[in-house]
C-alpha cells in the first residue's frame, strides 16, 4: 500500500494540536504550539510517519533512542548540536538526526516538515 499525501497544502485545522513537551522535546523559550497528523506508524516496527508544524520558539531535542529524517515544507529554523556548529535548514531542505543526537532547533517562522522516526521495535 503506498500512502500518500500533499504535506504543504493541508490545513492547519487538518492538524492535531497540541503544546511541545517531553518525551518529544522540552521549550526553551515558553509554552510552543505544535500540530501534528500521523500517517502510518507501526510500533512493532518502530516506524512513526507523518506531518508536524511549529510556531517560533527555542527547544531541546534529545535522540537517544530515535533517529528522524525530516524534509521541510515551509519556514526555517536553525539546529545546533552540542558541541557542533549551527545549520539552518529552511523550505526545500532535509535533515537526518541520528540516534544520539542532542542540541537546540530554533524556529524562527512557523515550520512545517514531514518526518520519519525510527525507533527500537516494541515487538521481537
Amino acid at each position: 500500500m503506498t500512502i500518500h499525501f500533499d504535506a504543504p497544502s493541508l490545513k492547519s485545522t487538518d492538524l492535531e494540536e497540541s503544546e511541545l513537551r517531553p518525551p518529544t522535546a522540552q521549550s526553551l523559550s515558553g509554552p510552543i504550539l505544535t500540530r501534528s497528523k500521523i500517517v502510518h506508524s507501526d510500533p512493532d516496527r518502530g516506524i512513526t510517519a507523518g506531518v508536524w508544524e511549529s510556531e517560533p520558539g527555542t527547544s531541546r531535542w534529545e535522540f537517544r533512542d530515535r533517529g528522524e529524517f525530516i524534509h521541510v515544507v515551509a519556514g526555517r529554523m536553525t539546529v545546533t548540536q552540542d558541541g557542533g556548529d549551527a545549520v539552518e535548514i529552511s523550505a526545500g531542505q532535509t535533515a537526518l538526526f541520528r540516534i544520539g543526537w542532542c542540541g537546540t532547533w530554533t524556529v524562527h517562522e512557523r515550520l512545517r516538515k514531514t518526518f520519519l522516526v525510527l525507533s527500537e521495535a516494541s515487538g521481537e
